[in-house]
């Protein structure tokens, strides 16, 4: 109870005192990027065409009109930047907008839906996934039409707390929907060494279950829908409160109330100290119910004393614990 009120101070809401015993055992964090290691609020640098029959401009906005009920960062991004510009939004219904069956999402949905890419425009794309860019291609009724590359800044706190991380022996993993140049790219900025591009939910999800089947607990940190059910399979999910969807924050254990991802590490050393301070706490009860037994059986102790010593062992205690209230790490 202590731990958890120290917590909610720094702005961490906690399910249940078991997450945080299991917190304690953490090896491994794995972290989405979009919204959790970057800012999640990503800005349109160019819009590219890619066929003769539409200008960037229509690619931007067919892009954000698809986009305009989507709960990822990067659909917000899209549909905030163009409204920033443009105005307004076209109306649409899924991805039914003015009468085109419109498609926008990486390279692996395009293959999937058997959307065929030009060099040219691959090779246009290619140049900015090297400068650590998030593309999202688009296709209007089964034609690829072209692209929008989008780039995302680093939270300020997000490389000491990686740091600070590594000094608690536990190791980051980088767990991202986005090109393996820009996972790399922020990847390099934070010092992570373990990184998957490309993610699909399923692909997150099967990341914490390898982990799992190796008798490793981890913690999974997300905002998203698509972060859902890795942060539900996880032996402790972490969701930011603030930017984070309905459905991540109810899967979560933990709810970062302001998305303060600079206070992790102090979570994670209050729950090492935790378990510390109720080792000791036993260590002592026992020694002290045993010592007291003890001299009691020997006649060295009368029953009077004997409640003394029984009631300020358990003041001893209760004390002991209370000083995680304001602990803090250095």
């Amino acid at each position: 109870m202590a731990s958890i009120g120290n917590a909610s101070k720094y702005g961490m809401l906690i399910k249940g005192g078991d997450v945080v015993e299991r917190l304690s055992k953490i090896k491994n964090i794995a972290f989405d990027k979009t919204g959790t290691l970057t800012c999640g609020t990503p800005k349109v640098v160019t819009a590219c065409s890619a066929h003769p029959g539409y200008s960037s401009e229509d690619i931007y906005r067919f892009c954000a009109g698809a986009e305009q009920h989507s709960e990822h960062p990067l659909g917000k991004a899209v549909l905030g930047c163009f409204k920033q510009k443009y105005g307004a939004v076209p109306a649409g219904v899924s991805a039914l907008i003015e009468g085109k069956m419109i498609l926008a999402g990486n390279m692996e949905m395009m293959t999937e839906n058997r959307i065929s890419f030009n060099q040219d425009i691959t090779e246009k794309a290619e140049g900015f996934l090297a400068q650590g860019c998030t593309v999202i291609y688009v296709a209007f009724d089964g034609i690829l039409a072209g692209f929008l590359a989008l780039s995302d800044t680093v939270r300020m706190e997000s490389t000491s707390m990686i740091s600070r991380l590594h000094s608690l022996n536990v190791e980051p993993v980088l767990l991202t929907g986005d090109h393996e140049n820009a996972a790399a790219a922020i990847a390099g900025q934070l010092h992570i060494k373990e990184v998957q591009a490309n993610c699909l939910p399923e692909d997150k999800l099967n990341f914490i279950r390898s982990c799992q089947e190796k008798k490793e607990l981890v913690c999974m940190i997300g905002d998203g829908v698509n972060d859902a059910p890795a942060l539900k399979a996880a032996d402790v999910g972490i969701a930011m409160g603030g930017v984070g969807s309905d459905i991540a924050v109810d899967a979560a254990d933990i709810a970062l109330v302001d998305d303060e991802v600079k206070e992790i590490p102090h979570l994670v050393a209050l729950s090492k100290r935790m378990m510390t301070t109720i080792k000791v706490n036993m260590t002592f009860s026992m020694a002290l119910n045993f010592l007291a037994i003890t001299l009691a059986i020997t006649g060295k102790l009368n029953p009077v004393v004997g409640a003394l010593v029984h009631n300020a062992g358990s003041v001893l205690v209760i004390t002991n614990s209370a000083l995680l209230l304001k602990w803090k790490l250095k």
